[in-house]
């Protein structure tokens, strides 16, 4: 259900496509399934979702999970007052903003997100959602690369995928 692009979106990288399984109603149920079983583990209050891809499963996610969702957006597409991070992909630079009123102090977020590679656009959002004083108590993904040491940059934060490359 997860084909791979070679050389997009630059040469050298196989961009990983899950537009496939999400097609596939059978497979999207489950993938959704898994996650949100993964995320009420967690006892969390909000999955907040990584702008676009972690937007695709992320609301299905915390609507199966019984709970609410939060979208991390690029600059200039949520209304002011927003706060910021930039991170380092392993293909370029991005920033995400986030409502800071949407995470009350001491509530429990797990980020999702399609694939974790880096972990660079992890990172950022725990620093933003740590500085608004809410806690990540995990990370999910449809899709990890472990070659690419995400997993090792974030060290300590409870991470879980569905399938790892």
């Amino acid at each position: 259900m997860v084909r791979e692009v070679q050389d997009f979106p630059t040469p050298g990288v196989g961009f990983k496509d899950v537009t496939p399984l999400l097609a596939d109603p059978a497979a999207l149920r489950q993938t959704v399934g898994e996650l949100a079983t993964w995320v009420k583990g967690r006892n969390a209050d909000l999955v907040l979702g990584a702008e676009a891809r972690g937007f695709w499963l992320g609301s299905a996610i915390a609507v199966e999970a019984g709970i609410g969702f939060i979208p991390a957006r690029r600059p200039g597409k949520l209304p002011p007052e927003t706060v910021s991070a930039s991170y380092v992909l392993e293909y370029g630079t991005n920033s995400l903003e986030l409502h800071p009123d949407l995470i009350p102090a001491g509530s429990r977020v797990v980020i999702h997100d399609d694939v974790l590679a880096t972990g660079g656009t992890v990172e950022a959002i725990r620093k933003l959602v740590e500085q608004l004083g809410g806690v990540v108590v995990g990370a999910c993904f449809i899709i990890e690369l472990s070659f690419l040491g995400g997993r090792e940059r974030l060290a300590g934060t409870d991470l879980h995928a569905l399938i790892e490359y």
